[in-house]
């Protein structure tokens, strides 16, 4: 196995969709690349590439190499030494699943790598105890749009292809908001009427992505569960949930814990560009910086590549090929 590598490209994702909170997510087309294989050297290494790696811890105290001895285990094989690289266009703590696409990279990769003895199932186990809740990871496992559940012990989900006119415009402020500052912003409890008027609006959100009701989005994304307690947090976010729709939206939502936001559009619409002016103009007046980027919905989970045998050159070749030189051309860099 010292000659096998695993190279899994893996989407991004946007998780709640407004109204469903922790049961809802959507793969985006927006990726990382982890690249693993047993370590030539009997020392497990790490290589990072694009904006904010550089922390990283590069010990086994690196989520990835926890998450993959996680796989080891699972399968009953030993693998202690590995060599990893990463490269993410995913920015950090912003709400777009970047913990939950390295979580399952990871699971992917050390899958493939010793010959991916366990299932996606229990690949989508493993992630959901690791993350917490299902909806970010379940996105970047299946791709398209994941409906999911999970009570502690056991996860399950339905997919929904997206509607191939559904297209999203996302605005990420250029602040990071960690998901643990976020949940805190949330109370313990809600008035029954709020849950009620949750429980309808997800409801009828899975109906309209399901049948590509495209229209109903607008009334079912709205959301009492946990938007409104975050606003605070994200300056001008109250402003572009509710006026978004006026502006060409489908719909508009905090995407997962934020700061990211994101709008639902119809990729035939002719108020792309007025949208996205509304966004970033909203977000400047109150002093923020945002990058705009439009995204597809990832139809597809992870892409894995396992190489066999010397890489690089011929037998006996020492040209090493990095990650990065691999995935030229893929990447944003």
């Amino acid at each position: 196995m010292k000659d096998r590598k695993a190279i899994v490209k893996v989407p991004a994702s946007t998780a709640n969709l407004g109204p469903g909170f922790d049961t809802l997510g959507m793969a985006l087309s927006l990726y990382a690349w982890i690249e693993m294989s047993e370590s030539k050297t009997g020392e497990t290494t790490f290589e990072y590439y694009g904006d904010g790696m550089d922390g990283l811890p590069k010990d086994k105290s690196n989520l990835l190499y926890k998450v993959a001895q996680l796989v080891f285990n699972e399968a009953g094989v030993e693998v202690p030494e590995l060599h990893i690289a990463m490269y993410s266009d995913i920015p950090l703590a912003r709400g777009l699943g970047s913990s939950a696409s390295a979580i399952v990279g990871a699971l992917v990769a050390a899958n493939a790598l010793i010959g991916s003895p366990l299932s996606d199932d229990k690949l989508f186990q493993l992630a959901t105890e690791l993350e917490g809740h299902p909806d970010n990871v379940g996105a970047s496992l299946f791709g398209g749009i994941v409906v999911s559940a999970w009570d502690g012990s056991a996860a399950q989900h339905v997919r929904i292809e997206p509607n191939e006119r559904l297209q999203t415009l996302v605005a990420i402020p250029a602040f990071h908001l960690e998901t643990e500052k976020a949940r805190h912003a949330l109370p313990s409890g809600i008035a029954m009427a709020d849950a009620v008027f949750n429980v309808g609006r997800s409801s009828l959100l899975v109906a309209a992505l399901a049948s590509g009701e495209l229209g109903l989005i607008r009334h079912a994304m709205q959301d009492r569960l946990h938007q409104p307690y975050r606003a605070a947090l994200i300056p001008g976010m109250a402003e572009i949930l509710e006026r978004a729709v006026d502006f060409g939206a489908l719909g508009a939502a905090l995407s997962g814990a934020g700061p990211t936001l994101i709008a639902f559009v119809d990729a035939n619409s002719p108020d792309k560009a007025t949208l996205e002016q509304f966004l970033k103009g909203t977000l400047a007046k109150e002093g923020i910086e945002a990058e705009t980027l439009w995204l597809a919905p990832c139809t597809s989970g992870p892409v894995v590549t396992v190489e066999e045998g010397p890489i690089g050159g011929g037998a006996g070749s020492t040209v090493s090929i990095t990650l990065l030189d691999r995935i030229k051309g893929e990447v944003k860099a």
